[in-house]
């Protein structure tokens, strides 16, 4: 059966310590780790923090589900309130793509510590004066030696596609994980951003299961080709109960994790509003 996880990005007006009570206080057995401000920014989230972390886990009883290096706002000095994904591992500026990739190995590390089967990252976008083929030859270089890294080390890659990212669809995502031909690279998959870039969820779940290192839920408002906008389950139009039906007959027993990032002024409604809506339709 699949479990559910809260992952941290939604309390960021809160410490991680913080945020990982509140997550286990509310009911859930699982926890993404966000690795960006204000949770676990890599460079400056040293020994003595990743200490107390484990601690801290070990205390609420919550299993990891996934650390999150989706963005990285952090790197900026003074970001917009807006989710960064550059500098990318598609980025054409060799030296911010080797940030990224240090960054990325940074947090298989710490997924390595506390126990998470997996880390999540974006392709990024092919910006100005980085076409489409240029950055996917970035891509598949820096991600060569992120699972060089990440393999021996038993920790899988997710790519998470997104709508106007560089890979943005589940055929995209599975198209490339048959190029790279390794085994720790797979799918990260947000099922709001297949149902935004207008897929057949139960399709996507069926063509992805064999790759899926982690589930990310949240409600879309208009369904399929809907506005890409994180809400509680049950105040969009996804089928929830039809999702969860996809996942069991696919064979898919791991973590489904809340990201509802964009509720930092109630978090917690936002938490305990989904698993009561989620325990009644899984």
């Amino acid at each position: 059966m699949v479990e559910l996880a809260f992952s941290t990005n939604a309390y960021t007006e809160f410490t991680l310590p913080q945020a990982i009570d509140r997550i286990a206080d509310i009911g859930y057995d699982g926890v993404e780790i966000l690795a960006d401000e204000p949770h676990a920014f890599l460079p400056g989230f040293g020994d003595d923090d990743r200490a107390r972390l484990e601690r801290r886990l070990d205390a609420a009883g919550l299993d990891v589900a996934n650390v999150n290096a989706n963005t990285a706002v952090g790197y900026y000095d003074d970001a917009p309130p807006s989710a960064f994904f550059e500098p990318s591992l598609c980025t054409a500026a060799d030296d911010d793509r080797r940030w990224r990739i240090e960054y990325t190995k940074d947090a298989i590390d710490l997924a390595q510590r506390v126990d998470a089967p997996a880390v999540s990252v974006t392709s990024g976008q092919p910006l100005a004066g980085n076409p489409p083929e240029q950055a996917r030859e970035y891509l598949r270089r820096s991600l060569h030696e992120i699972l060089d890294y990440a393999e021996p080390r038993g920790i899988d890659v997710g790519i998470e596609f997104e709508p106007e990212l560089l890979i943005e669809c589940t055929a995209e995502v599975l198209d490339l994980i048959d190029e790279m031909g390794r085994d720790g690279l797979g799918v990260n998959l947000d099922i709001g951003h297949a149902a935004v870039y207008g897929e057949d969820l139960a399709e996507t779940i069926t063509q992805s299961v064999d790759y899926i290192t982690g589930v990310h839920l949240e409600d879309i408002v208009g369904g399929r080709r809907g506005k890409h906008y994180h809400r509680i389950p049950g105040e969009g139009d996804l089928d929830f109960e039809a999702i969860f039906a996809a996942l069991d007959r696919a064979g898919y027993d791991g973590y489904a994790t809340l990201e509802l990032y964009t509720y930092p002024e109630e978090p917690d409604r936002a938490a305990e509003e989904s698993l009561a809506y989620l325990t009644n339709v899984r």
